[in-house]
């Protein structure tokens, strides 16, 4: 038996039918009139339906979920909306800011910074 499309929704809201038993209605749109009565009920303002997905992909992204996977789950076609939660999980940099982390290590003559004095000097003590 599959799913019918009102058992995949997360959001519902409860009401009664004509026989007075308590059925759940799945929250479909969000401009719908159960979720602003939600939002009044609960006293939130200025919080749109897209919040919830952004606060769905920030918690994805910070429990591991690779982009490329979250891109799947939420269906965007375009990876550059996607990147915009890699902020959330820097952990794909640690392996390169790690790399310094030992101290500062010397840096070799070639790219020190010399002055023609310098030069002058070293060009005398070869000599």
């Amino acid at each position: 038996m599959g799913f019918s499309r009102r058992l995949e929704r997360v959001f519902a809201y409860p009401r009664r039918d004509a026989n007075g038993d308590l059925l759940w209605s799945p929250v479909s749109k969000a401009g719908e009139r159960a979720w602003r009565k939600a939002l009044k009920r609960t006293g939130i303002e200025q919080f749109r339906w897209h919040d919830l997905r952004h606060t769905w992909a920030s918690w994805h992204v910070q429990s591991g979920t690779p982009l490329h996977v979250l891109q799947e789950l939420g269906g965007w076609s375009d990876f550059a909306m996607v990147r915009k939660y890699a902020h959330l999980a820097p952990e794909h940099l640690a392996e390169h800011a790690a790399r310094i982390e030992s101290g500062i290590r010397s840096v070799p003559h070639s790219f020190r910074h010399t002055t023609s004095a310098d030069k002058k000097k070293a060009a005398t003590h070869d000599a």
